[in-house]
């Protein structure tokens, strides 16, 4: 046995009243969601204006519904397509957990898209301020993942190194911090910078590439540290399914930030 730090047992559980459970996770989904929300609200207010805060208020909603949806047909399809298979009922059973980041963020291009082409706004110049508030929801995700004891990291010898309650005897890499780090506190750091830039602001797009660039970055060097999902392990190369996943945002993030400096930059 390698010397290691013990998890300290949080409770997934953050409320409990009568029979109804209030889990950490989902009280990560609304608070990022809320916090998101209220900072977009100024940040769509900045020259050139992307939206109203009414506008903002509206396309919360829709922003949910793409989370929710898109995350959860993601893990489907991404991760677990065969079991599904054989019981579609569960699919959509988001209280049994199993969601994807990457099938999150297609839901909610979508939802943005068609929320933009409703509303008569540029779907570009809107995700730039939308984006910028997502780490929030990103943090607060990967605390959650390390308060549930789940998607742990590689064994390691490291002096930080963690033993999980479900993980074995191993000391392993407390890797939902590394990732709580990177996807949310540095990403997050990056992207107010470029958002408060006003040469940047009037090239739509910009804000938004950097987005899906910099998450890509940031799930491939984090997943370096996570040990994967039990029933994929490892893909071809010794590549995870994250990885593979993000190479895909990684690449359309560069081409947003290419287009957009090709561009005129356009009038506030």
């Amino acid at each position: 046995m390698l010397p290691a730090l013990m998890f300290p047992m949080i409770d997934p559980v953050a409320v409990q009243l009568g029979p109804i459970a209030i889990r950490w996770y989902a009280l990560a989904y609304i608070a990022g969601i809320m916090g998101g929300w209220l900072l977009a609200r100024r940040l769509a207010a900045l020259p050139p204006r992307a939206a109203t805060r009414e506008q903002v208020d509206d396309a919360v909603t829709w922003v949910t519904l793409g989370i929710i949806l898109g995350g959860r047909l993601g893990y489907v399809l991404f991760y677990r397509p065969g079991y599904y298979v054989t019981a579609p009922w569960e699919a959509l059973a988001v209280w049994q957990g199993g969601m994807s980041f990457h099938g999150g963020m297609l839901g909610v291009i979508l939802a943005l898209f068609w929320f933009c082409r409703r509303n008569r706004l540029d779907p570009f110049l809107f995700s730039d301020r939308v984006v910028s508030v997502v780490p929030i929801g990103l943090f607060l995700g990967r605390l959650a993942n390390f308060a549930n004891g789940e998607l742990w990291g590689r064994v390691t010898d490291v002096p930080w190194a963690m033993v999980f309650p479900h993980a074995g005897p191993e000391p392993r890499h407390p890797s939902q911090l590394y990732q709580a780090f990177l996807e949310g506190i540095c990403l997050f750091a990056l992207l107010q910078v470029l958002v408060r830039i006003p040469s940047i602001r009037h090239r739509p797009g910009m804000t938004a590439g950097a987005f899906l660039a910099g998450y890509g970055i940031a799930r491939i060097v984090g997943e370096m540290f996570r040990q994967p999902d039990a029933h994929l392990g490892f893909l071809l190369a010794g590549i995870t399914m994250g990885q593979l996943l993000s190479l895909p945002m990684l690449a359309v993030g560069l081409w947003l930030i290419w287009r957009a400096r090709r561009r005129p930059p356009i009038a506030a």
